[in-house]
């Protein structure tokens, strides 16, 4: 017996209606648009990601586990700017309307925007190829904003968490592996349920340098950070946090190769006065330094210069 489809209205209604609000909300969800109250004294940050069946994760997956992912890697490019979430917009186009999906990415979507402090307040549904767009919005106070541009030759190059996780758990998935281990099961996490480090980035405002999250991998992110091309920087292998987990997966040689160029870990790469090396055991998350900013231009990694790719490009041949 097949599932009844639900029209846009009826869908909305029942499954995003009654998304929470605050104050800084004076009309959500139901109008034509959302009327919000900026905070005095703060710039907003705003981005904007898109997940596409097919090309960012594989058909059938687990609607939850979407739901956290794309929030989660949305609301981390927040983190990276030292912003403090408040609002996000949901576009959703569906293939059908279907109760049985939209129950579980509704709930695994409210529990998140829970965790990660931030509201629901508008979006669109269409029919079409089953693609999900989060736009986030967040404060930051002005002049303290965490930008890519700032980096000084001898800063840290430090980042949060552990690396290669995500990739690892990509390729369990791609390899059709069922997650029926501790290890397993935390590596599939990392990739369908990233931790957006929010509380890492509000503490680096006024110290850190330059700052982004890791999506592409350290060492094109961190390229990112040195797009002038006047500063380059050392990298060490061995200091770069690798998880229990990836470590009883893959040997040595894999799971460096995956932490420095894995990417989809949304952690935070951010480059730090060597002289504020004592912050780091201050803030709200583990924090390791892997290298150092220097003088002359290139990544090294263990002194020999990287193969350093510019990220997933959508629309290069070779993608």
């Amino acid at each position: 017996m097949s599932t009844p489809q639900l029209g846009e209205f009826e869908l909305i209604r029942r499954f995003f209606a009654d998304a929470a609000t605050d104050d800084s909300v004076a009309l959500g969800i139901g109008d034509d648009c959302a009327l919000l109250v900026p905070k005095a004294g703060e710039v907003m940050a705003v981005s904007i990601d898109t997940l596409v069946e097919g090309t960012h994760f594989l058909p059938g997956s687990d609607p939850a586990y979407l739901a956290s992912r794309l929030l989660g890697a949305s609301v981390s490019d927040l983190a990276a700017m030292g912003a403090e979430p408040a609002w996000f917009t949901l576009a959703l186009s569906l293939p059908q309307a279907d109760p049985e999906w939209l129950g579980p990415f509704t709930t695994s979507l409210a529990q998140c925007a829970g965790a990660f402090g931030i509201r629901l307040v508008g979006g669109d549904t269409t029919r079409g190829p089953l693609t999900l767009t989060a736009q986030v919005h967040g404060f930051v106070p002005a002049e303290q904003a965490l930008t890519r541009n700032g980096a000084q030759a001898g800063d840290l190059v430090c980042v949060t968490g552990t690396l290669g996780d995500s990739r690892a758990g990509l390729e369990e998935l791609l390899a059709g592996k069922d997650a029926d281990t501790p290890h397993a099961q935390y590596l599939a996490q990392r990739f369908f349920a990233p931790t957006p480090r929010l509380a890492t980035g509000m503490a680096l405002r006024g110290h850190a340098r330059a700052c982004i999250d890791i999506s592409d991998g350290l060492l094109a992110d961190l390229g990112h950070l040195l797009e002038n091309g006047t500063l380059g920087a050392e990298i060490d292998p061995d200091s770069l946090p690798l998880s229990a987990a990836l470590n009883a997966s893959v040997d040595k040689t894999q799971a460096q190769q995956w932490a420095l160029t894995g990417g989809e870990d949304f952690e935070l790469c951010f480059t730090l006065p060597a002289t504020k090396r004592d912050l780091l055991t201050t803030l709200p998350e583990p924090v390791t330094v892997v290298g150092t900013i220097t003088e002359q231009s290139g990544i090294r990694v263990a002194g020999k210069p990287a193969d350093v790719k510019g990220g997933y490009d959508h629309f290069a041949k070779d993608s």
